[in-house]
């Protein structure tokens, strides 16, 4: 959490932590960073009412940004040593173990961002950004019904297999990589997300 305040302030923004209902509501933009395990980062935030808080700024079209285990607890499950843990169902899909030789994905990794990404605008393909986990959500399921909204943009990595990085939906963005620990590309990653608060 202090990481991510410390990277955000050098973006440019004005950074408060809380667990004040009125102050994550009216906030222009929410960060939800998580670490540790999907079902103790869940139980956190339904203990802070942060579910709710997460699901009315996003019925508002409010700005919301996860990273790491906040980007997975926006997926509609999580499994971990074998514990099936409800998310916050943003999007459908389950975070599982990853099927790689090495786990966890430790270190860094490029990532495919889709043409017209702007939370990676101005970010050279080549560059790297830092993973940190075990899980990810391998699988994207979401279909866009609606012709007239934009499909989510769907970022990719791979460790042994595909798996989301990243997904900007309106205004849900999240990454499974930490930006606030990746350097110059990460600091470019927050202030684009900044920007478009």
């Amino acid at each position: 959490m202090r990481s991510a305040q410390r990277a955000l302030v050098r973006a440019g923004a004005e950074v408060e932590i809380t667990r004040d209902y009125d102050a994550a509501m009216n906030a222009d933009g929410l960060l939800v960073p998580g670490v540790g395990a999907f079902a103790a980062c869940m139980a956190g935030l339904v203990e802070a009412r942060g579910d709710w808080v997460v699901q009315r700024r996003l019925a508002g079209g409010r700005p919301v940004m996860g990273i790491c285990v906040g980007m997975q607890i926006l997926f509609g499950r999580g499994i971990e040593h074998g514990v099936e843990t409800a998310g916050l169902d943003e999007w459908p899909g389950t975070v599982d173990r990853l099927r790689a030789d090495v786990v966890p994905h430790m270190g860094w990794n490029t990532v495919e961002a889709p043409e017209g990404s702007r939370l990676f605008a101005g970010i050279d393909p080549e560059e790297r950004f830092y993973f940190v986990h075990s899980y990810a959500a391998r699988d994207w399921t979401m279909e866009t019904i609606n012709p007239r909204m934009s499909p989510p943009l769907v970022t990719r990595a791979v460790h042994g297999e595909p798996f989301v990085a990243a997904v900007e939906n309106g205004p849900l963005w999240a990454t499974q990589f930490h930006p606030e620990k990746s350097g110059d590309a990460g600091a470019q990653l927050l202030s684009n997300w900044i920007e478009s608060l």
